[in-house]
C-alpha cells in the first residue's frame, strides 16, 4: 500500500527527514533565528548555519545533511517585509527544508531527489509543475529532461533569477527550481518566466559553486556542494489544497486571534484582509524572534537581534504594521496572540500551558 502523502505541518516535516536520512543525510536541528555569522541580520535560509562548511572555512562533522529551518527574512538583501498580507508567497518568519551536500553528491543525485519527492512522497502530479534552470546551465537542463523526464517546454531558462546568493557576500551559485502552477484561473499560460503569482515556487536547488567577495568578484568554492531551499509553508498549501497560503493549518488559528482580537473578518474588504494577514505573520515572527533571543528596542515599536550580534540595530518586524486600526484592533491588541510557539508552528499548544498575556 503507498504511503500516504503529508497533510499537516507536522506531516510534512517528518517525511522531509524521513526521505533524507533514509539517503544517508544527517538530521541537523534548527539553529536560531539570530544567526552566529555577522554578515546577515537573520537567518534568511537554511544554508545560513553551514556556511563555514560550504566555504571551507571548517571541516563539516558529515558529508550530507538534512534540516527544517526557521528563517526571517526583514531587511538587507532578503527582506519581505512590504510584500507580506499582499503576495500569495511572502512572509518575515518561514521553516524552510533543506537538504545539504557538503562536496559530496551534486546535481546527478539533487535533481532526481528533488522530483522523487515531489511526485512520490507529496504525490504532485507532474503536468502541473515547471522547472527552471539558470541560462547558462545546460547540465541541469539535460538531468531534468533526459534523466527525470521533464517535457523540454516545461523547461525555462532565467537569469538573475536563477542565481542565488546568500547576501552581498558570501556562497553562491546557479539555481533550478521547481514550480507550482495554480491553474488558468489564477493567471495567464506561459510558465513562471512570466513572474505571475499563478506559479508558486516550492523548490530551489542551489548548486553551490562560489563565495562572493565585497568587491563583487567570485572566487570559487574549496568543492561544488548542494543547498536545497523548500518552503513548508508553500508546499503546505499545495498538499492542502489551499489556493492561498493564508489558509493552511499553520495560519488559520493565528487569524482567528487576530479576528477576534480586533472584531474585523477575513473576508470584508481588501484592506482588512492584508491587516489580519500582518497581524498574525508578524506576531509569529516576533514570537520566534523573542524565543531566540531577539529583544525590544522601543517599547510597542520593533524587535531586533541583540546588541552583541548587530550594531546598526536594524529592525525586523514593525508592531505598527500588526495593529491596524482601520481593523478594529485596541490598544496592546499586537500582545494577544501568537505567544504560544507549538501554535506558531501549527502545532497544538500542551495541555495546561497558557496563552501569552
Amino acid at each position: 500500500m503507498p504511503n500516504t502523502p503529508p497533510r499537516t505541518a507536522d506531516d510534512l516535516r517528518q517525511a522531509f527527514v524521513r526521505f533524507f536520512t533514509g539517503r544517508g543525510h544527517t538530521h541537523v536541528p534548527s539553529a536560531s533565528v539570530i544567526p552566529v555569522d555577522r554578515t546577515v541580520l537573520f537567518t534568511v535560509a537554511g544554508m545560513v548555519p553551514f556556511k563555514p562548511y560550504f566555504t571551507g572555512d571548517e571541516v563539516p562533522p558529515f558529508k550530507r545533511a538534512v534540516s527544517v529551518q526557521k528563517c526571517v527574512r526583514a531587511g538587507g538583501k532578503h527582506n519581505d517585509l512590504d510584500d507580506i498580507g499582499r503576495t500569495n508567497r511572502h512572509f518575515s518568519f518561514f521553516e524552510m527544508l533543506g537538504n545539504f551536500s557538503f562536496g559530496d553528491y551534486f546535481k546527478s543525485d539533487a535533481i532526481p531527489w528533488a522530483w522523487e519527492f515531489v511526485t512520490a512522497t507529496l504525490g504532485l502530479p507532474a503536468e502541473r509543475l515547471w522547472v527552471t534552470v539558470h541560462l547558462d546551465d545546460d547540465e541541469a537542463a539535460d538531468l531534468w529532461h533526459e534523466r527525470v523526464g521533464v517535457p523540454s517546454d516545461r523547461i525555462q531558462r532565467l537569469d538573475d533569477d536563477n542565481f542565488w546568493k546568500m547576501g552581498d557576500t558570501g556562497p553562491c551559485g546557479p539555481c533550478s527550481e521547481i514550480f507550482w502552477d495554480l491553474g488558468p484561473e489564477h493567471g495567464p499560460d506561459g510558465g513562471p518566466a512570466t513572474g505571475h503569482d499563478r506559479y508558486i515556487e516550492i523548490w530551489n536547488l542551489v548548486f553551490m559553486q562560489f563565495d562572493q567577495q565585497a568587491d563583487g568578484t567570485r572566487t570559487p568554492l574549496p568543492r561544488p556542494s548542494i543547498d536545497t531551499g523548500a518552503g513548508l509553508e508553500r508546499i503546505l498549501a499545495v498538499v492542502q489544497g489551499r489556493q492561498s497560503i493564508w489558509e493552511i493549518d499553520v495560519f488559520g488559528p493565528l487569524i482567528a486571534a487576530a479576528e477576534a482580537a480586533t472584531g474585523a473578518a477575513i473576508g470584508t474588504t481588501a484592506e482588512i484582509d492584508v491587516s489580519l494577514r500582518i497581524m498574525a505573520e508578524h506576531a509569529r515572527t516576533m514570537t520566534f524572534m523573542i524565543s531566540d533571543g531577539g529583544g525590544p528596542v522601543e517599547r510597542g515599536a520593533r524587535l531586533r537581534a541583540p546588541d552583541d550580534h548587530q550594531a546598526s540595530g536594524a529592525p525586523c518586524v514593525s508592531a505598527r504594521r500588526t495593529r491596524p486600526r482601520d481593523a478594529g484592533a485596541r490598544r496592546g491588541d499586537d500582545r494577544r496572540h501568537g505567544g504560544c510557539l507549538p501554535c506558531a508552528r501549527g502545532r497544538p499548544r500542551p495541555r495546561g500551558q497558557r496563552r501569552a498575556a
